[in-house]
């Protein structure tokens, strides 16, 4: 063990179970000193691994709510509503904004949306109270006019 003078660097260090804040604080601090053998490396592996997945899978719920409510906004218009604009234009800026954050998650788009739109067209259904073979088999948004503030199904 390479600690410097023998000794922890944190005298009481936080329990990945009981205080993930402090713990992960405690982690960035061991790697930026190089204490490297004092680092709790399963747990900060699985950690990391955890962010990719969690980016991944807010990505997901932007697209599905942006298809869900242009379902919606497609099907019936004659219930279009402030609401529904403005989500619509908010999980477009989130899906911006993560995919500006994640350029690989961008490049699997097309599979993501592909992914979530079984589940899109469930909530549309339950929310428009239309069968669900109302809606196409296939998404029919491009990734573009998913992603462009402008655009709007008629």
């Amino acid at each position: 063990m390479s600690l410097a003078k023998g000794k922890p660097y944190f005298s009481d260090p936080a329990d990945y179970e009981d205080d993930v804040h402090a713990w992960a604080y405690e982690q960035a601090q061991l790697l930026r000193l190089a204490r490297f053998s004092e680092v709790d490396l399963p747990n900060v592996i699985e950690e990391i691994e955890s962010l990719g997945r969690e980016q991944r899978h807010a990505l997901k719920s932007s697209y599905r709510v942006l298809i869900s409510h242009l379902l919606k906004w497609q099907h019936q218009p004659q219930r279009r509503s402030r609401s529904w604009l403005l989500t619509i234009g908010r999980e477009r800026d989130k899906i911006e904004d993560r995919e500006e954050d994640n350029r690989s998650l961008r490049r699997e788009a097309q599979e993501l949306v592909d992914g979530v739109y079984s589940k899109a067209v469930r909530e549309a259904a339950r929310e428009t109270k239309l069968p669900r073979d109302a809606f196409p088999a296939l998404c029919p948004y491009t990734v573009e006019q998913l992603r462009d503030q402008e655009f709007f199904p008629r």
